[in-house]
């Protein structure tokens, strides 16, 4: 009695909503000795190209003999209408840009302390240098103070 049954398709789309695809009815013939025998069956069906994005949707196999229903699990199908885009390259940009900055701010750094490094060796060169003239010069010819102003 279990020779004769249905396989149906179909889907539901993101409303709930469920579409007949299509169904088929098989019967099979019991080969000699397989009487009283559990069997499994693969069938290998296509369903034609999905037309446009509100093909998206969860697509199921139902199998019925007799009055008894076997459902299948499902498949998730996302239908685009551009097709897959790799958007990898953003982020091959964002770490370039990272990159690019963190290179910039060390180089930017090494020259801020070096250019300490500078300044603080020629002032302390005037500052020897002053102490020096100070130390030379007979206290009555200092030129006299300016005003701060000056």
């Amino acid at each position: 009695k279990y020779t004769k049954f249905s396989i149906t398709y179909y889907w539901i789309n993101s409303l709930g909503q469920k579409t007949f695809i299509y169904s088929r009815l098989e019967n099979l013939s019991i080969p000699p000795g397989k009487e009283n025998q559990t069997a499994t069956l693969s069938y290998d069906d296509r369903i034609v190209p999905l037309d446009n994005t509100s093909s998206t949707g969860t697509y199921y196999c139902e199998v019925e003999w007799h009055g008894i229903k076997k459902m299948g699990k499902g498949v998730f199908v996302l239908v685009r209408g551009t097709g897959y885009i790799d958007t990898s390259y953003r982020w091959k940009i964002l770490i370039t840009f990272t990159v690019l900055l963190a290179a910039l701010s060390i180089a930017a750094t090494a020259l801020l302390l070096w250019k300490r490094k500078v300044l603080c060796l020629k002032r302390n060169q005037l500052n020897i240098l002053r102490q020096k003239v100070e130390t030379q010069l007979p206290p009555a010819s200092l030129p006299p103070s300016l005003p701060v102003y000056d």
